[in-house]
């Protein structure tokens, strides 16, 4: 009878403490905590509801008034099924917002409705929360059990780092989404790229002179997320270093792609165009040998997006990096700039000029030539 009433005992317990946990990881939205002297935070250092009921949970299995020794095995497997359980909310929730959709999953909705910002806070609190639970609650959980063998103190404090060691497992993929999200972002503006094929193609505007009006917006997602309240108080500096590093080499990737698709598809239309053009002229009766000094669209196109890299890279200077250290970068330039045109190193012997100002040599070097060639066939067309 006794034995069954422990049963019960425990039984009662697990569903008042595991409940409280499940009802703060079925709410539709991460929820902020607002700490003040009066709130009776046990944890102030903690930012989400969802984290402190852990928290408090794993605490309220090894309270005094709570604990039976003869169930402490028992307890102990409830701690790191909250555990598991808070790590599996998390997991579920970010691999519902990568497919895009909760139908199938409740509980993930806030996932869904987080914004990046929001990640910072659930980053934060699982740094907190394995530091404690490897720390205070670890010792806590000892000091209760010192009656027990040497062998199951060791095992109990294994299997609770274990469980600490789930959670921060966790940081990686947050990490993943919050880079997703500011990279879609970014790749928004950077689509707009697009029109400039249409801005030169066929329409007799002159050469460039400035960068396009959507690069400025491309790093610009980023740049608010890193300056925020959130990111300032919250995001540790090796955090942001590898976030900022991570996400700029894939935007420079997509830039890449994004660039190097619409040249190629210029040159293949340019080529096209001349083919026809000299077919008609051979059909007239005209010469095709004679050379064409007028500039192409494409090379406008590519003059377009050499000014619109280099500003690019003056962007992500001004974010601490350096563009010339991103493989993608440095093909972009290669696929757009001219023959003069080339990034250099801090590490090339003659590079005293820094990358701003190679940039701005070139991009002289490479406009002058055009201006004079202007010039040249004004005076032609004068005579």
């Amino acid at each position: 009878m006794k034995l069954w009433n422990v049963g019960v005992y425990f039984s009662l317990r697990f569903h008042e403490i595991a409940g409280a946990l499940d009802s703060a990881l079925m709410m539709a939205a991460l929820t902020p905590l607002q700490n003040s002297p009066s709130d009776g935070n046990i944890s102030p250092e903690l930012t989400l509801k969802q984290s402190l009921t852990l928290l408090e949970s794993l605490r309220a299995c090894w309270r005094e008034d709570v604990l039976i020794i003869s169930c402490s095995d028992k307890f102990l497997r409830l701690s790191l099924q909250l555990i598991a359980r808070y790590s599996t909310w998390l997991s579920s929730g970010l691999k519902a917002r990568k497919a895009g959709n909760t139908g199938s999953n409740p509980g993930t909705e806030w996932a869904i409705s987080a914004v990046p910002e929001d990640f910072i806070y659930v980053m934060h609190d699982i740094d907190y929360l394995v530091t404690e639970i490897g720390s205070n609650y670890l010792e806590s959980v000892l000091r209760l059990l010192s009656s027990s063998a040497i062998e199951v103190l060791d095992l109990v404090k294994r299997s609770i780092l274990q469980g600490g060691e789930i959670l921060k497992d966790m940081i990686p993929l947050i990490m993943n989404a919050v880079r997703e999200s500011l990279v879609e972002k970014s790749v928004e503006d950077l689509r707009q790229l697009k029109g400039i094929t249409a801005t030169y193609r066929m329409t007799n505007k002159p050469p460039p002179t400035r960068h396009s009006p959507y690069v400025s917006g491309v790093l610009r997602p980023m740049k608010v997320f890193l300056e925020g309240e959130r990111a300032t108080k919250y995001l540790t500096k090796d955090a942001r270093n590898e976030l900022l590093l991570r996400a700029t080499e894939e935007i420079t990737d997509r830039y890449y792609d994004l660039a190097s698709e619409l040249v190629n598809v210029a040159r293949k239309t340019e080529s096209s165009l001349q083919r026809i053009r000299q077919g008609a002229q051979r059909r007239a009766g005209a010469s095709s040998d004679v050379p064409d000094h007028n500039i192409s669209d494409t090379d406008k196109i590519c003059m377009q997006l050499f000014l619109d890299i280099q500003e690019y890279g003056r962007n992500l200077a001004a974010l601490g990096v350096s563009a010339t250290n991103i493989a993608s970068y440095r093909s972009l330039w290669q696929c757009v700039a001219p023959q003069t045109g080339k990034p250099r190193s801090a590490s090339n012997t003659n590079a005293h000029l820094s990358i701003n100002e190679s940039i701005d040599k070139c991009r002289c070097r490479f406009f002058d030539s055009f201006s004079l060639l202007n010039i040249n066939l004004k005076l032609i067309g004068d005579v």
